[in-house]
């Protein structure tokens, strides 16, 4: 899988830490490119079971890519997800030897503004298909100073911006950093319960889409 921009450099979406069925029925109706939901994190309060994981997967459309989105995985763990159904290995953190060998779906590999000094070794990974470039904090919805994203040169694998996205502030972020596409989790989220609401949803897919 090859996730470019077309050539009208049409940004693509991801929404991040789906932890429901409805969740997942309701973007169907938007229409994002990926979806993601955390497993084996139970720091996480977006963590979902490999089992939950199954019946969510069930509830998306065909069209939506599915990502894994882990911590340092084990390769039993990574295999747990590819059988599950996911197109897509997120992997914050150490990626596995093995892995890298013995799988077969594309790899997304996230970096913090703590770890870029990890790119150069990941650049040059075949089996790296591309990178989420998140917040200090991954998960928690910090800005930070995207300018730093400036050292970064630009290949050819895919480049998603995370970390602080909104409804907001995400045209602007697009703006200033020209990624292949966006990651948001928290900034879709209720402000007083968990889980993603439905109006933010809306006014993200509206902000990106009509740039």
């Amino acid at each position: 899988m090859r996730m470019e921009s077309d050539s009208n450099k049409t940004v693509k979406i991801k929404i991040c830490g789906i932890t429901t069925p409805a969740e997942a029925e309701f973007l169907n109706r938007l229409g994002p490119d990926i979806a993601g939901m955390v497993l084996f994190f139970p720091k996480s309060k977006r963590n979902v079971s490999i089992e939950d994981a199954k019946v969510i997967l069930g509830s998306f459309s065909r069209e939506i890519k599915k990502a894994a989105v882990m911590v340092s995985p084990s390769f039993e763990q990574a295999c747990e997800a590819i059988e599950a159904g996911f197109d897509i290995l997120q992997i914050h953190g150490e990626v596995e030897e093995r892995i890298l060998r013995e799988t077969d779906i594309p790899i997304f590999k996230a970096f913090n503004i703590k770890d870029l000094d990890q790119w150069e070794r990941y650049h040059r990974e075949e089996r790296i298909a591309g990178y989420v470039m998140d917040a200090a904090e991954p998960g928690s919805g910090k800005p930070y100073d995207r300018s730093i994203l400036d050292k970064i040169p630009r290949d050819d694998k895919f480049f998603m911006l995370a970390g602080g996205l909104d409804p907001q502030n995400v045209a602007e972020a697009i703006s200033e950093v020209s990624p292949d596409g966006v990651d948001v989790s928290s900034g879709v989220e209720y402000d007083d319960r968990k889980g993603k609401d439905p109006e933010k949803l809306k006014r993200f897919f509206e902000a990106v889409r009509n740039i």
